[in-house]
């Protein structure tokens, strides 16, 4: 069983949309122990959008980063480019070695250092509720490569 770290944008109807779907699909897998979606714990001791916030907050998803066997990240951003956060902390788990399973919803160009982080990858949220967490079959990203 498999704790989990959701690392997806969330600054959009439409990206609030995708990533409330793969949190879903993910309480639904009968292989998931738990996981942290930082979209789910914004709320901190100091007031939202100021200095002390973002600091509670950045060490908050850093210290579940580390207690994360695997990442779940999605691709799609609305800029056709991958959400600076989101790019950092698969970054994070990238140096921690952690297996990064990937949803991307659009057919758009991700850039190759993503490409080549991640080790599972699927175009259907619902693939997130029936994967296999404690066995993580490999999937190779398939798409046009930036």
């Amino acid at each position: 069983m498999a704790q989990i770290y959701v690392a997806s944008p969330f600054f959009s109807p439409e990206q609030v949309d995708r990533v409330t779907r793969l949190e879903q699909a993910l309480e639904a897998n009968p292989t998931v122990t738990d996981f942290y979606s930082p979209r789910l714990h914004q709320d901190a001791q100091a007031e939202q959008f100021t200095k002390a916030w973002a600091t509670e907050i950045f060490h908050r998803d850093m210290d579940q980063i580390a207690a994360a066997d695997v990442i779940v990240t999605v691709l799609d951003f609305e800029a056709k480019n991958l959400d600076s956060g989101t790019a950092y902390e698969l970054g994070v788990a990238t140096m921690r070695n952690l297996p990064i399973l990937a949803l991307q919803e659009k057919d758009e160009a991700v850039n190759l250092m993503i490409t080549e982080s991640l080790y599972w990858y699927t175009k259907q949220v619902q693939d997130l509720a029936t994967y296999d967490f404690t066995k993580l079959p490999k999937g190779e990203f398939v798409g046009e490569i930036l």
